[in-house]
């Protein structure tokens, strides 16, 4: 089914839900509302993550709510157009690739998935057309196995796949069980710390990474038990917790901490502030893995299996992938050292990518519209696969030509 020619957000003169809701079902989607925010209360920091993994969910309902006021800033308009893009394709599909796209909208709405994958696979058939390319969602109306098809002016045609991954992939400490340890041990250190004021670092080694409650469980009892019989330092073969004076000078004793300790342990350390009421006591838990994350080579591995199971090879290949759950920092970073254009450009080397004529990468700082250096110029990373005979076409340059 061919794609319409809509915007990519920033013309929408009234954002509105109201319809992509209807679509859904108000049952299913008041039912979906009412889990998450029960989730963005289950502690200070699981809270705030919640809300932030499910960021595209929140601005919806808020949208859909007469009574919620406030403005529309750009990076909702851009999550509503592309909701409005939604209701558009499902109003233009036959029965049976309506139900498939139900089915994808229902997927987005279970669980611990979120609404990002389908949004990503709206914004590339947005952008897309933006540059000039008429776009089929041949995943949808025809069941193919990759996601759109794209024709040039000349007819050259070429199948785009699109991927979402998930940065806790490549983390051997994963963010949600950070989040969920500090919860846990919040309570336990703001008492310790109103009968031992001062101001504290723990750091924490973790040589294989932190994964799952049950770890998290007994890394909670090691610094409690630590704190409790004052030591200094406490080891195994799981984790290193040692605990010393945090040294501050006095404007970083303010609001300048967060971003000093940014500095001082890099975009991959977890980091967490418990301070005392008084606002003179502070303590500062700061982890790492003993590797270094691996972000990068989870993309990759995700572009290997797509394109050996989800391109035909009767034409170009594109692979785009939507990097979710990371931060600004951390994707200013993979980008920046080049970690993730080195990967990638290694993995384009190899056989199982000579169907691809070229590699995408995004993450939500472009789908929000964000200016760079946080978001990559034109919307996304683009690599060109060399080894592919389509590389050099001019018909496919908007779509496999760097832009940055």
């Amino acid at each position: 089914m061919r794609g319409l020619p809509m915007p990519l957000g920033d013309s929408v003169p009234d954002p509105d839900s109201t319809d992509f809701v209807r679509l859904v079902g108000h049952a299913a989607w008041s039912s979906r509302i009412d889990t998450l925010n029960r989730r963005a209360q289950s502690g200070p920091m699981s809270g705030r993550a919640a809300q932030q993994r499910h960021a595209l969910e929140f601005a919806l309902a808020r949208a859909a709510d007469p009574n919620a006021g406030g403005r529309i800033g750009p990076a909702e308009r851009r999550i509503l157009a592309l909701a409005q893009d939604a209701v558009r394709l499902a109003d233009s599909l036959p029965p049976g690739p309506r139900a498939r796209l139900r089915a994808r909208l229902e997927e987005g709405l279970t669980g611990e998935a979120t609404l990002v994958p389908l949004w990503h696979l709206l914004r590339c058939a947005a952008l897309y057309r933006a540059r000039g390319f008429t776009v089929d969602f041949a995943g949808l109306a025809e069941d193919a196995p990759f996601d759109l098809r794209i024709t040039a002016r000349d007819g050259t045609v070429a199948e785009i796949v699109c991927e979402t991954v998930s940065a806790e992939e490549g983390r051997p400490v994963h963010r949600g069980d950070w989040y969920a340890l500090v919860d846990r041990v919040h309570p336990g250190l703001q008492t310790w710390l109103a009968a031992h004021p001062g101001r504290y670092l723990l750091k924490v080694t973790l040589p294989e990474g932190l994964s799952g409650p049950d770890q998290a469980a007994g890394l909670q009892s090691r610094i409690m038990a630590l704190l409790a019989a004052q030591k200094r330092q406490d080891s195994s073969a799981d984790a290193v917790l040692k605990l010393d004076p945090l040294v501050l000078a006095g404007a970083q004793a303010g609001g300048a901490l967060p971003q000093h300790l940014r500095a001082q342990f890099g975009p991959e350390a977890h980091l967490a502030v418990t301070g005392a009421p008084d606002g003179g006591s502070v303590f500062v838990m700061a982890a790492r893995a003993g590797r270094e994350n691996a972000v990068a080579d989870a993309v990759t591995a995700r572009m290997r299996l797509a394109a050996e199971a989800r391109l035909t090879g009767r034409a170009p290949g594109i692979v785009s992938v939507f990097l979710d759950d990371l931060d600004r920092g951390e994707w200013r970073s993979l980008r920046e050292t080049l970690k993730l254009e080195g990967a990638v450009r290694r993995f384009l080397t190899e056989s199982v990518a000579r169907r691809m004529v070229a590699a995408a990468c995004a993450s939500r700082m472009e789908l929000y519209g964000m200016a760079p250096p946080d978001a990559a110029p034109d919307g996304e990373l683009r690599y060109r696969n060399p080894g592919h005979p389509a590389g050099k076409l001019a018909a496919l340059a908007a779509a496999v030509t760097s832009a940055d």
